[in-house]
């Protein structure tokens, strides 16, 4: 990591203007390859004074941002406005890894009793801030007994990573939110010089227990994490790679499910705020439009929205943060053993190594995954490559082409494609992720062999006249690429794993199954393989998941991972997988159909005409109406949150016993499942409300719900953490219902 400083003062009176030149360029900054931050500093003790701050990957991204039009015009913003009296100074600051052994650093601080919520709540605000500093392993927040004073014990990798955070320019802004309270901290550093656990005879080396190791810090891995640390399981996450990625090497396109499961975990906001909606597709044939597709559905509750992984990746991040999870970078998985009580596994960290005792071990460590070698997991039919190196770029495009829509043009000789360029937009001006195949010059580059799969960075980096090039023989005329700003070459594999689970390992992601770059499928699909399996793993932990239920998540997950693989295989090499159903295949891709239908863990009693069946996903309707609350409510608003949820509705046809057992019903249920159960009674606008405590009451008052899940008289809806129908019936059937929850909570009563 490469830090550089300029520093300038303004001219009087010139201070504003310095700062809108900086918001001005500050953007283009942003865009370029290997930026990690920008900021604009304004000296407290002389408000002329200001210092410029970025950070880059390397030398070369400095290089060529100090040699480029960016930093020029930046420079031409700041001449008129600054003081020329020689204290100008650039600065290039080499960021130096840490020495040394770990430390512990510890804050003492008193805070006066009324202000107890600002401080903690300004903590748990700094902590989602500290992910990704480097030199920085975890904290904890202490309290003495009865008293408001409070100790913050954080680890470091060595004293020279702190002291390095300290001088940070970037130390005030993430501690911010309780900088109030900084006059009256006491601070002590104190050097680990032993561990708990610690190995005979071998130096640097310790040992730590989790409940669950997650192995890779990707979307699976992190949404793994994310979903265990809501359900309050110890997880930790570790991460060979050193730092995070920072170009959009990978998915771009998240689907509809994926959105709906971000709402759940709060942070559907911030992606909407950080990318852009993918508003349709449009495909051509030698020139030839073929078709075009809004993919703006109405029924749909999001659309298809364009992040780059590498932004996905961060607001994960810093949900898992505000969690109080960190991820440990640079940790590599060596090996494992596992037997009846758990997993050991051994890593290498720090230049030492470290043993984690865990209950369960989650491989999402991609496409080059350790845990599914170590596991001896082997790709069903063997692993398929395309026969052609593809090539990506980040390029800005200039033609007229319809915004937002993702571009597809193919080249065909005698009914078979021999080229294809496709386009996805990404947020900027004209700024779109190219893939497209690479010229023949980056195979003879292998010797005729045939080259690795994944991103190869053995192979040199494709310049723009070879984007351009492709553009020429596949883009509609006059199409030109420039600011070319990163570029890669890769293959194409596909495959996915006999088996998803071996004892106590499982494995997700792309470490489960690999997909061509259609549509961010791996990415999504990932995603989803962590929302199945978590909340499976935490009742496992707590002691209250059935016998048998952690086998649900390869006997539910597997089928739709051979799915989307073969699809995506199948679409890959076409101009469209399925004309005459257009909208049909768009549902497909955005997951919303995904469907657990054969799963023995779903069952229903009774009949149904319509509506979710078992192992479907819970559609949201609106319209509901609690007593007290002045707004209508969602459905999701009841099922949200890491429980399952029991949905009984009852209309003005039932019986008014029948209504009142549900009172009884919900106890019992509640019983069964340990706890793990939110249960609402649904009744229709005219229905009589009885008298009871529990469950609380809701109106269907526009009848959407009755119309969408096809209930009458009276029904139940089990609606399982990850969204889907685990149970249904009707009549409402409690005793149907206690057989299913014995099948997932594993209760004898």
């Amino acid at each position: 990591m490469i830090r550089a400083m300029y520093r300038l003062r303004a001219r009087p009176g010139a201070e504003g203007a310095i700062e809108a030149a900086w918001r001005t360029v500050s953007a283009r900054i942003g865009a370029l390859a290997g930026n990690r931050r920008r900021e604009l500093l304004r000296d407290a003790d002389d408000p002329r004074s200001f210092v410029v701050v970025t950070e880059w990957a390397d030398e070369r991204a400095l290089r060529d941002y100090r040699g480029g039009p960016v930093a020029a015009d930046l420079a031409a913003a700041f001449r008129p406005l600054r003081q020329m009296c020689g204290d100008e100074a650039f600065h290039v600051l080499d960021t130096v890894a840490g020495h040394g052994p770990p430390i512990r650093v510890e804050f003492t601080v008193t805070v006066p009793e009324d202000r107890r919520t600002d401080f903690e709540r300004g903590y748990a605000e700094v902590a989602t801030r500290m992910a990704g500093v480097p030199g920085y392993v975890g904290e904890e927040l202490l309290r003495d007994p009865g008293t408001s004073t409070y100790h913050i014990f954080a680890e470091w990798s060595s004293e020279e990573a702190f002291r390095a955070w300290v001088d940070d320019p970037d130390h005030t802004r993430r501690t911010g939110p309780i900088l109030p309270f900084t006059a009256d901290f006491r601070r002590r550093i104190l050097h680990i010089t032993a561990r708990p656990e610690t190995v005979a005879g071998k130096e640097n080396h310790m040992s730590t227990t989790t409940d669950v190791l997650v192995v890779g810090a990707g979307p699976a891995g992190l949404t793994t994490a994310v979903e265990l640390a809501r359900r309050g399981i110890d997880c930790r996450v570790v991460e060979q790679r050193a730092e995070p990625p920072a170009h959009a090497d990978k998915a771009i396109g998240v689907h509809c499910r994926t959105m709906e499961i971000w709402e759940d975990q709060g942070i559907v906001r911030d992606a909407m705020d950080s990318g852009i909606w993918l508003t349709g597709q449009a495909v051509f044939v030698n020139g030839t439009e073929i078709h075009r597709m809004s993919w703006e559905l109405p029924e749909l509750p999001y659309a298809h929205l364009g992040l780059p992984q590498y932004e996905t990746e961060r607001i994960l991040t810093q949900r898992l943060a505000a969690l109080g999870v960190h991820p440990r970078r640079g940790a590599e998985l060596t090996g494992f053993t596992q037997d009846a009580d758990g997993v050991v596994a051994t890593l290498a960290v720090d230049g030492g190594t470290e043993t984690v005792h865990a209950r369960y071990l989650v491989g999402c460590d991609g496409a080059h995954s350790t845990v599914r070698e170590r596991l001896g997991l082997t790709f069903t039919g063997g692993l398929g490559r395309f026969p052609q190196l593809f090539m990506l770029a980040d390029v800005d495009v200039a033609w007229d082409m319809p915004d937002g829509h993702l571009l597809r043009f193919l080249h065909q000789t005698d009914g078979k494609m021999d080229n294809m360029l496709v386009c996805v937009p990404l947020r900027g001006e004209s700024r779109y992720r190219v893939a497209t195949v690479a010229p023949p010059r980056f195979f003879a580059q292998t010797g005729g062999q045939d080259a690795p799969p994944g991103f190869s960075a053995e192979l040199a980096e494709p310049a723009l006249a070879d984007v351009q090039a492709a553009f020429d023989q596949l883009a509609p005329a006059g199409s030109r690429v420039s600011n070319l700003r990163w570029s890669s070459v890769f293959r194409i594999s596909h495959g996915i794993v006999d088996r998803y689970r071996e004892g106590r390992v499982f494995v997700a992601g792309d470490a489960a199954h690999l997909h061509p770059p259609a549509g961010g499928q791996g990415m999504n699909t990932g995603i989803q393989d962590a929302y199945n399996l978590a909340w499976k793993i935490a009742l496992a932990v707590k002691g209250v998941a059935a016998p048998g239920l952690l086998d649900s998540y390869e006997a539910e997950r597997r089928p739709q991972g051979e799915e989307v693989v073969g699809r995506a295989v199948r679409l890959a090499g076409t101009d469209e997988l399925d004309r005459e159903d257009l909208k049909r295949q768009f549902l497909q891709e955005m997951s919303m159909l995904v469907s657990y239908a054969d799963s023995q863990w779903v069952g229903e009693s009774g009949g149904f005409d319509g509506g979710p069946g078992p192992g479907e996903r819970a559609p949201d309707v609106g319209g509901l109406r609690r007593r007290g609350v002045g707004h209508p409510l969602r459905l999701h608003d009841l099922t949200r949150g890491t429980r399952h949820t029991l949905l009984i509705y009852a209309d003005d046809s039932a019986a008014e016993a029948d209504v009142l057992v549900a009172e009884k019903l919900c106890a019992d249920a509640r019983a069964r499942s340990c706890g793990e159960l939110d249960v609402y009674l649904l009744l229709s606008p005219t229905a009589p409300a009885p008298v009871m405590l529990d469950p609380p009451v809701l109106r269907d008052q526009r009848e959407e719900f009755r119309g969408t899940y096809a209930v009458a008289g009276t029904a139940l809806y089990l609606v399982r953490p990850d969204g889907h129908v685990g149970f249904r019936s009707r009549p409402a059937d409690g005793d149907a219902l206690a057989a299913h929850l014995r099948g997932v909570f594993g209760s004898t009563r």
